[in-house]
């Protein structure tokens, strides 16, 4: 079977100007075979999660409406990271907007790419422990936030009974499993 091959792009033009994201049109060739293909590829900047968890070792989510699914959902919270910005600043900030929780020794324990298949950017997991409420709370327009506190295995359940759908607050539920066990 054969391996793989890198396609080269041949040309990219913008298809869509969207508000978080662009939708650009790819025309890339085969490196072999020469065959050419037309592909759309959304350009976002980078997400972040934060994985806070309190002095007592529950861990803090979120749940909101998602517009893509028209359903509610659970996951850490998050969102685009800021230009000129690092994840450790991003996601301390989105803690703070969206649960009013400030937190310590925040770190960067793992990255992804949520859809290769379309999507140009990576999502980053930042671990903040020692998170407790700030009563301040700092929304976006359009967001209705549920603040909740749940334990490690509550979290866990929650993403093997499908409350936590969104895949990419599914793998950083696993990432922090990994990385601290002794709160599951």
């Amino acid at each position: 079977m054969p391996i793989p091959a890198v396609w080269t792009t041949l040309d990219e033009t913008p298809h869509a100007e969207c508000k978080v994201f662009q939708v650009f049109r790819r025309r890339s060739q085969h490196p072999h075979d020469k065959r050419e293909g037309v592909f759309f590829v959304i350009h976002s900047t980078d997400w972040v999660l934060a994985l806070p968890v309190t002095v007592d070792g529950r861990i803090v989510l979120v749940r909101q409406y998602r517009h893509g699914t028209k359903t509610l959902s659970w996951e850490p919270p998050g969102g685009i990271i800021d230009p000129g910005e690092e994840p450790l600043q991003a996601a301390q900030r989105e803690l703070l907007e969206e649960t009013g929780y400030i937190g310590k020794n925040a770190r960067l324990v793992g990255s992804c790419t949520p859809n290769p298949a379309i999507f140009n950017n990576t999502s980053h997991f930042v671990l903040v422990e020692d998170c407790t409420p700030s009563g301040v709370l700092d929304l976006d327009p359009n967001e209705e936030i549920e603040v909740g506190l749940f334990t490690a295995r509550e979290a866990e359940h929650m993403v093997l009974n499908g409350e936590i759908h969104h895949v990419i607050a599914q793998t950083s539920i696993l990432r922090l499993r990994h990385l601290r066990p002794d709160l599951f």
